[in-house]
C-alpha cells in the first residue's frame, strides 16, 4: 500500500507533521492499518480515516508516541535496564537479530516458550543445560558415551539452541519487553503483565492499547514499517548505553580524584 490511496486532505495531514518524518513513515507503510471490522474501538483515536476498507493510522500520533517510547527505552538502558526483544515474523527477525547481536540482548524470533518470564528459574536451568551440552560437545567430553547417546545429546543441544539460543544473554529477568505485533505475541505480553514488566510495542489498530505501556500505532506486519520502529528502538538503546558508559566514566574519574585528594591530605 502506498500514499496514492490517500485523499489530498489526508495526504496533507500526514505530510504536515513533520514533513521528513511523515514521508519516511509513509514510504515504510507505517500508516497501513486493518479492516474496520477488526479495529479495536479503543484504537479509533489513532485512526485518521478509512480508504478502500482499510483504516489509515494517523502518523502524527505514531511519531509522537514513537518519541515517547524511545525516550523511555533510552532512560531505562541508561540506568542499566535490560531489554527483551520479541518478534517472530519474517519481517521482524532480521531487525531483532541485528539489535540483539549489536547490544548483546536476549531475544525471541522463533516462538515464545511458555514461562520465559514467569518461570525464569526453570528457563535459566534449560539455557545453562544447553550451554553445557555445547561446551561438552566442542571439547570432546562426551567421548565416554556411546555413539547413540552422543547423537541424542547433540540433537537435544540443537533443539534447545533453536528454541532458547536467543535467551543466553538473559542473565536476569529483563526490565522491558520490546515487541512487534502484541496480538501475535499475546502470551508474551500476558507474561510481562504478570511480572509488571513495561511493554513497548509496534501495534496495529486491532490491538488493545490498555495492555501496552508504550504503544506505537503502526503497521506491524510489513518489514519496512517494522524496520522503522526497530530503528527508533536501536537508536534509543545506543544512546542509552553511551550515556550509561559516560556516567560510569565520570563516576570513576570522580572516585579517582577523591582518592588522590585523600592521599594528599594524609601527607
Amino acid at each position: 500500500m502506498s500514499d496514492e490511496i490517500l485523499t489530498e486532505a489526508e495526504n496533507n495531514q500526514q505530510s504536515g507533521y513533520p514533513a521528513e518524518a511523515s514521508r519516511e513513515m509513509m514510504e515504510a507503510g507505517v500508516f497501513y492499518g486493518r479492516r474496520k471490522s477488526k479495529t479495536n474501538p479503543k484504537m479509533k483515536q489513532f485512526v485518521l480515516g478509512n480508504r478502500a476498507g482499510i483504516e489509515l493510522i494517523n502518523l502524527q500520533k505514531s511519531e509522537e508516541m514513537a518519541k515517547e517510547a524511545a525516550a523511555f527505552v533510552k532512560e531505562k538502558v541508561k540506568k542499566g535496564g535490560m531489554m527483551l526483544l520479541v518478534g517472530t515474523t519474517a519481517g521482524a527477525e532480521e531487525g531483532i537479530l541485528r539489535i540483539a547481536q549489536k547490544f548483546n540482548l536476549p531475544y525471541v524470533t522463533l516462538r515464545w516458550v511458555g514461562g520465559t518470564i514467569t518461570n525464569f528459574g526453570n528457563i535459566t536451568k534449560r539455557v545453562e543445560h544447553m550451554v553445557k551440552l555445547r561446551t561438552d560437545i566442542a571439547s570432546g567430553a562426551l567421548g565416554k558415551y556411546t555413539k547413540k547417546e552422543r547423537l541424542e545429546m547433540e540433537r537435544e543441544m540443537e533443539r534447545l539452541t533453536t528454541l532458547m539460543g536467543g535467551l543466553e544473554a538473559m542473565t536476569r529477568v529483563p526490565d522491558v519487553m520490546i515487541v512487534v505485533d502484541p496480538i501475535l505475541h499475546k502470551t508474551a505480553v500476558a507474561e510481562a503483565a504478570i511480572r509488571k514488566m513495561p511493554i513497548v510495542a509496534l501495534a496495529n489498530v486491532d490491538a488493545d492499547p490498555d495492555a501496552i505501556t508504550y504503544m506505537v500505532p503502526g503497521n506491524d506486519k510489513a518489514k519496512r514499517s517494522i524496520e522503522w520502529f526497530l530503528g527508533k528502538m536501536e537508536e534509543a538503546i545506543d544512546e542509552g548505553m553511551k550515556e550509561r558508559a559516560r556516567a560510569a566514566a565520570e563516576a570513576a574519574a570522580a572516585a579517582e580524584k577523591e582518592k588522590e585528594k585523600e592521599k594528599t591530605e594524609l601527607k
